[in-house]
């Protein structure tokens, strides 16, 4: 959802900053929770889904404890495009 999200703003020009995005704030974030020590290719959806297997868990539900995580250290303050 987000990454179509994302590519709706490309396709419709809108300047709206994200922490969602390979490489920005919530990706940074997830590496060190994973304790990975350089960022991942595949992306941080393919990281929570590998975490979420080894944990054997849903993906989505981990997504959103990583997501409560990252709001609760970084704040909720209205401005990561479509989740701030």
């Amino acid at each position: 959802m987000l990454t179509g999200y994302r590519a709706e703003l490309e396709i419709h020009r809108a300047d709206e900053e994200s922490d969602f995005v390979n490489g920005g704030p919530f990706s940074e974030w997830l590496w060190k929770r994973l304790g990975m020590s350089y960022p991942s290719a595949l992306r941080w959806a393919v990281e929570v889904e590998r975490e979420a297997e080894r944990r054997n868990m849903r993906a989505i539900e981990l997504f959103f404890a990583f997501l409560d995580g990252f709001l609760a250290e970084h704040g909720n303050t209205g401005s990561t495009g479509a989740m701030r």
